[in-house]
């Protein structure tokens, strides 16, 4: 049973960090109508009338935004290292509860994406919502706030059976 939680929470974990590298890389986080004709932008470019340019202007909330996401996708890998070694039984860590550890880092990048996500948000709503008159999420701010629900859901998932690890081996000593 604990293997399935692991193995659940390895799910999880790797899908939820492929979702963060895609939402991270990709330029749809915002659609939006410009004169006549659509744009959109991501973290790291916007693009309009099919040509795409870098975002050049050093600002605080994408600085955050891009540096949260970053942080989020190291912090999750980490956690799915810790994942893998979690099913491998090494006498020297026996101390060292490796799916706990695994949990933790889950948990850390649900937070780090939860910052992201919150800043980005605040500020396309309360400013270029406003800038804009006709805009949208799009497809990439999507797959952020849904690689939030994985990570967090990874760290569930590692943290029952770091749980059910602890009570198997408490029973086993009385």
């Amino acid at each position: 049973m604990m293997y399935s939680f692991m193995g659940g929470g390895l799910f999880c974990a790797i899908m939820g960090n492929i979702l963060l590298v895609v939402s991270t890389a990709t330029d749809y986080w915002m659609q939006y109508r410009l004169s006549s004709s659509f744009a959109h932008q991501g973290l790291w470019r916007y693009c309009m009338s099919g040509k795409c340019y870098m975002q050049t202007d050093s600002i605080a909330y994408w600085n955050a935004t891009r540096a949260f996401m970053i942080l989020s996708a190291m912090s999750c890998f980490a956690g799915i290292i810790a994942g893998i070694l979690s099913f491998a039984h090494f006498s020297a860590f026996e101390k060292f509860n490796r799916s706990f550890a695994a949990g933790i880092m889950f948990f850390v990048s649900t937070l780090f994406v939860l910052l992201a996500m919150a800043i980005y948000t605040g500020v396309t709503v309360n400013f270029l919502g406003k800038r804009f008159g006709d805009w949208r999420f799009s497809w990439s701010y999507i797959l952020g706030w849904v690689s939030l629900l994985m990570t967090f859901f990874a760290g569930i998932f590692y943290m029952c059976a770091y749980r059910m690890h602890k009570c198997r081996r408490v029973s086993r000593s009385h």
